[in-house]
């Protein structure tokens, strides 16, 4: 039993490396070949047939589309788990499955997206930048320091979102636990809006999200704020602003990466009429969006190493 333990806890940890290689080499597949497009088609179909007639219809249906999803999937992952003949280079397919829950190639290219523009003074190209790629809100009005400032927030956040809360998942659960996670969380930047369509819609869509994020998060945050010594930063600022700001936000969660990584940086992020994280701070500029990639890089790996080690630690025990 020892040694099966051992083996499993070590197969995890190859997996895990080998999708971060993977994803930080090749990127996403065209979408007609990737699962989470497949997820966003699905999800799609239930918005267009959700009932119109009241708001505690659209409650109940959205909870019993996105809960009944849910289960189906995580399920549907284990039963096919079992399915697959397991071989000592097994690891290697749930490596390259993994790797499709996984964005981090994609959300540096999408920073730099921004920050190029920006930095040529091309307001209006990263403006579009911006809104295709990280933001859902109007950016049509936006200085260059709120563009920069809705990049980095956009950055943290997705830091957890696409890369930690991911792996953490898979660590719990494997790939049924990744998948299932990766499903509420397309929900959730589908349907977790408060407008008169989706705000009773996807109800249980935001509810369950916020749940699956809860501490990976944090544990994003913590690393964050580990990072600082890599970014000319010192930990205690990190700390300062994550301990004072991090429940700035209507979100139970956002506001926990992107105030770790408005301290870190050392630059204020506010999203007008909603937040201010670390007030008082610099407004920040083209080239803090560059720090910011490099402050997500070092906090995956920080969080990589978090991981690999509490796998051998289980795996030795």
């Amino acid at each position: 039993m020892h040694s099966h333990s051992r083996r499993f806890y070590a197969n995890q940890s190859r997996t895990i490396l080998l999708a971060l290689l993977l994803d930080r080499l090749l990127g996403d597949p065209p979408s007609r070949f990737h699962p989470v497009a497949w997820i966003g088609q699905w999800i799609g179909l239930i918005r267009r047939r959700a009932p119109r007639s009241s708001d505690f219809r659209r409650f109940v249906y959205g909870t019993v589309t996105i809960g009944g999803s849910a289960l189906t999937l995580g399920w549907g992952m284990y039963r096919l788990r079992q399915f697959v003949p397991q071989t000592a280079w097994s690891w290697l397919v749930d490596a390259g499955l993994l790797s499709l829950f996984l964005s981090l190639r994609g959300l540096l290219q999408a920073g730099t997206a921004v920050a190029d523009p920006l930095t040529a003074g091309d307001l209006p190209a990263a403006r579009q930048q911006l809104s295709w790629h990280l933001v859902s809100r109007d950016t049509s009005t936006l200085d260059e320091s709120q563009i920069a400032a809705a990049t980095i927030e956009s950055l943290a956040e997705n830091t957890s979102d696409s890369v930690v809360a991911p792996i953490f998942w898979y660590a719990v659960a494997g790939l049924p636990g990744a998948l299932v996670y990766r499903f509420l969380n397309t929900a959730d930047a589908m349907l977790g809006y408060r407008d008169p369509e989706r705000e009773w819609l996807g109800k249980a869509a935001a509810r369950l999200d916020d749940v699956a994020n809860l501490i990976p998060a944090r544990l994003t945050a913590l690393c964050m704020i580990l990072s600082a010594p890599w970014l000319g930063s010192r930990i205690e600022d990190g700390y300062r602003i994550w301990r004072r700001d991090a429940g700035a936000t209507a979100s139970p969660n956002a506001g926990h990466p992107m105030s770790a990584a408005a301290g870190v940086l050392g630059v204020e992020l506010e999203k007008v009429d909603h937040y201010r994280l670390g007030a008082g701070q610099p407004k920040p500029a083209a080239r803090d969006i560059q720090r910011s990639q490099r402050l997500v890089v070092v906090s995956v790996l920080i969080a990589l190493a978090f991981f690999l080690t509490g796998r051998k630690v289980i795996g030795d025990s």
